[in-house]
């Protein structure tokens, strides 16, 4: 169950006076005090057997079902049923649940059609409908897991039957090269609509994901469709970026040095940064059966590990030896122990946007107060996490004060942001070209662990900020020749599956990526919309 103390921040941060009041961006959001309920929360016991028991192979599949009546009846029906010789479990879920399908439309990749007539075909494959008007017979609606949505929308493909919020950045990027600038619209207002609601845009539109965020890219999602409709978008999202920078420094103000609130940490010297964060302490009920297996291999009281866990899970890094301890494996994750290069660049960013859409309104005086802490956050981010002699930006665990010996693509964000110096950027540059540069693009880490976000696995989102950060720092010859590889590998993949996919191998290009806690997902949302964009980098439409 949720912890009390996150229902009461959700309340408070609900019973804020709602942004679109003064900008129509979305739809009101339904007046609430209430948080819905998660599946473990609405079917405690029976929802401990399913996922348990391993009777669907995915534990989403169970967390994703619509009840086919309300929970006290299904419940009742277990509880009569469950201990009767011959008892089906899966079969009573089935009966009881309508199972969730991967996509709404059948799709056959046509090969002949080409690379392009592919991703134009799976914006509409992809694309999900606004949720329909309440329907005040529907008496089963508060019991489904998804969240409502007021505008259409893009899901990332596979079983990922919902919108995610950091991958809905690099899929607008291919939605811009495809001039939809509407739908951009639509995700847009949809996270704003998120922000009014809940106060914060959730890992994904799932009751079970309301706990947690993934990383902030609110304002560069916003600034990209400022790119097609001029900065009156920076105005009219306004409220929503304020929103999303009270979310993350929740708690700032009463921190006292040295210690970590939510997802703020105040260093000992005063300097405000930020770590990745949930709300619970409880096993991930979309991977319920596989936390609860790890937590019993690991040292850490339960409680402390699910934490670790959930954060990585909102680092959108599920999982890598970026969070481990040297030399540990997933039993010795420590996310939250953790001060990211990629989050603290993402929150300058945030700051800066602030500043930007500040000054747009004619407030002089508190872009300067934006721009203030955005200089105290890179200034207090470069000292910590810039190793000289590694040539990398690494993350600094802020309890050992001691900064991490992990190197990893996140290194690459203080490129891509404009926080490194040209004499860092430099070095950076060659040791991805010494060290990271394989023969499909970047891999992620330098570690082979058998876990997804690790070598020899790559990801559409990192390549394209390496890619952004070499550019920005006039390395030209290694941001081309890292697009070119990653996209010959992607197109050569495609020629052979007829498929786009989450991940690849880039050491070995022959060999489908592996690691993480579910297999190989097809679709992509962010491929798509990263490699759409270097295609017509290499080859304008």
């Amino acid at each position: 169950m949720l912890k009390p103390v996150f229902c009461s921040l959700l309340g408070l941060l609900a019973a804020q006076p709602s942004w679109s009041q003064t900008a129509t961006v979305a739809p009101a959001a339904p007046k609430t005090d209430t948080v819905p309920l998660s599946p473990r929360q609405l079917f405690p016991g029976l929802f401990e057997d399913v996922q348990l028991g391993r009777i669907f192979p995915d534990n989403k599949t169970f967390v994703d079902a619509a009840p086919k009546q309300r929970p006290a009846t299904i419940l009742a029906a277990w509880r009569r049923e469950k201990d009767r010789p011959g008892f089906d479990l899966k079969a009573f879920v089935e009966s009881h649940f309508t199972m969730p399908t991967s996509t709404a439309i059948p799709f056959q990749s046509d090969l002949k059609a080409g690379l392009r007539h592919h991703l134009d075909t799976l914006w509409t494959v992809l694309a999900r409908p606004a949720a329909p008007a309440a329907d005040a017979t529907d008496s089963l609606a508060e019991f489904r897991s998804l969240v409502p949505l007021p505008k259409p929308y893009i899901v990332p493909g596979g079983r990922f039957r919902e919108v995610y919020y950091w991958d809905s950045y690099f899929t607008m990027l291919g939605l811009a090269e495809a001039g939809k600038t509407q739908l951009m619209k639509d995700i847009t207002d949809n996270f704003a609509y998120l922000l009014g609601r809940f106060g914060f845009i959730p890992n994904g539109n799932r009751t079970y994901y309301l706990t947690r965020s993934q990383p902030p890219f609110f304002a560069d999602i916003v600034k990209l469709l400022a790119q097609d409709l001029g900065n009156g978008e920076l105005l009219r999202y306004r409220p929503a970026l304020e929103a999303e920078y009270r979310y993350w420094m929740l708690g700032a103000e009463t921190l006292k040095p040295g210690t970590a609130a939510h997802r703020v940490v105040r260093l000992p010297n005063g300097e405000l940064l930020n770590r990745y964060w949930d709300e619970s302490d409880q096993p991930r009920e979309e991977s319920y059966a596989e936390d609860v297996a790890a937590a019993k291999k690991s040292k850490q009281p339960a409680a402390q590990f699910y934490h670790h866990m959930r954060a990585g899970a909102a680092s959108g890094w599920d999982f890598s030896s970026r969070w481990f301890k040297p030399g540990g494996g997933l039993e010795s994750i420590q996310t939250t122990d953790l001060v990211p290069v990629d989050l603290n660049c993402l929150l300058y960013n945030l700051e800066m946007t602030l500043a930007e859409a500040a000054r747009v309104a004619g407030q002089p005086a508190q872009a300067r107060t934006y721009e203030a802490k955005a200089d105290q956050r890179k200034t207090a981010l470069l000292a910590l996490s810039w190793d000289p002699k590694a040539g990398w930006f690494q993350d600094y665990n802020w309890r050992l004060k001691q900064r991490s010996t992990v190197r990893t693509l996140a290194g690459t964000y203080p490129l891509a942001y404009g926080l490194a110096t040209p004499e860092q950027a430099k070095r950076v540059g060659a040791g991805l070209q010494t060290n990271f540069l394989k023969p499909g693009g970047l891999v992620t880490t330098l570690s082979a662990t058998h876990q997804q976000w690790d070598a020899p696995n790559a990801w559409a989102p990192l390549q394209h900020l390496a890619i952004e950060g070499l550019a920005r720092y006039d390395q030209k010859a290694l941001s081309d020749t890292v697009a070119h590889r990653w996209v010959r590998l992607n197109t050569r993949v495609y020629g052979q599956t007829g498929k786009l996919l989450e991940k690849y191998d880039v050491e070995n290009v022959n060999r489908p990526a592996g690691g993480g806690e579910y297999p190989l997902q097809d679709g992509f949302g962010w491929t798509n919309g990263v490699l759409l964009r270097l295609l017509n980098r290499e080859q304008p439409r």
